[in-house]
């Protein structure tokens, strides 16, 4: 398990990370999602031990990480930008990473290079940026490690490429000790491989909770209620988050269990509502917007 406590990281006068207090279950793939500059790598970076924290804790498996060898034994990191030697061939990196990793996995790295189509004898300076990614993840993955930090895993892959990267990641989870820790802007690639997302804003984390269940709290309704004084009964006893009218037709994103939502657009005789499924992504606007992060501020 990965448990961060207080968690807060500064460069000079910017806060990048403020007091981040969650954990991270062993078997679960845990997604960071989040506000551009709200920390997402910042906090990678502290987890994997390569910064130190200002203020609070992280442990993994109940051991502090920073300069800790033992630690980090259990930890691989994929930055963002992968980094490689000059010149460096696939199998000179691969070699690198036997050396990391005592448990690094070398035939099944070789397996998956010629499944990639990926020459391991070729220098990465002449991959594209998705091939780049491509051996960078799955040096992480052979690297055999229990926590896999991930910085915008799926940017510059291919569709192909990401699905199979998904299946490989479900495949180690159901074979062995495994979780990885994704932080990505691309909403609908976390909403398919992710059960558990934390959201940042501002280097705070707004919260940290399992994907279906946050689904079953949060709802989006379509309405018709004639009546204006039963209308705003509704508003008042909902927790409304977002609220858009077209017409007659309003349409709110509330907070709350279904059944009690359910019940309070009915004893207001709509002549008709319907409650209609939230994406993580309308899931994420509506949390942001509750904090002061609105489209309409940046667009108007």
């Amino acid at each position: 398990m990965i448990e961060m406590s207080g968690v807060s990281k500064s460069f000079g006068r910017i806060r990048a990370l403020n007091s981040v207090t969650a954990s991270i279950r062993e078997g679960s793939v845990y997604g960071i999602v989040g506000t551009n500059g709200a920390g997402k790598s910042t906090l990678l970076r502290v987890l994997a031990g390569i910064l130190q924290a200002d203020a609070g804790s992280v442990r993994i498996d109940e051991m502090e990480v920073y300069e800790n060898p033992k630690a980090k034994e259990r930890i691989c990191f994929i930055p963002d930008t992968p980094y490689y030697f000059s010149n460096a061939r696939v199998k000179d990196m691969e070699e690198y990473y036997r050396i990391i990793y005592p448990g690094f996995r070398h035939d099944r790295f070789q397996d998956f290079c010629s499944k990639f189509d990926l020459d391991r004898n070729r220098k990465l300076s002449t991959f594209s940026k998705g091939m780049k990614k491509q051996v960078s993840v799955l040096l992480g993955i052979c690297a055999n490690t229990r926590y896999l930090l991930c910085d915008e895993t799926f940017d510059g892959l291919d569709p192909v490429v990401r699905q199979a990267v998904k299946s490989i990641f479900i495949d180690e989870i159901m074979s062995r000790q495994f979780t990885p820790v994704i932080a990505s802007h691309n909403l609908r690639e976390m909403e398919d491989i992710c059960d558990h997302v934390g959201l940042l804003h501002k280097g705070g984390i707004l919260f940290s909770r399992d994907l279906e269940e946050m689904k079953t709290d949060i709802h989006k309704i379509q309405y018709v209620i004639m009546d204006p004084a039963m209308e705003n009964r509704l508003l008042g006893e909902l927790e409304v988050l977002k609220r858009e009218e077209r017409g007659q037709l309003s349409c709110i994103t509330v907070r709350g269990s279904r059944e009690e939502v359910v019940m309070a657009v009915e004893s207001k005789k709509p002549l008709y509502y319907e409650i209609l499924p939230l994406s993580l992504e309308e899931i994420f606007i509506s949390e942001t917007e509750v904090v002061g992060y609105d489209i309409k501020d940046i667009i108007g």
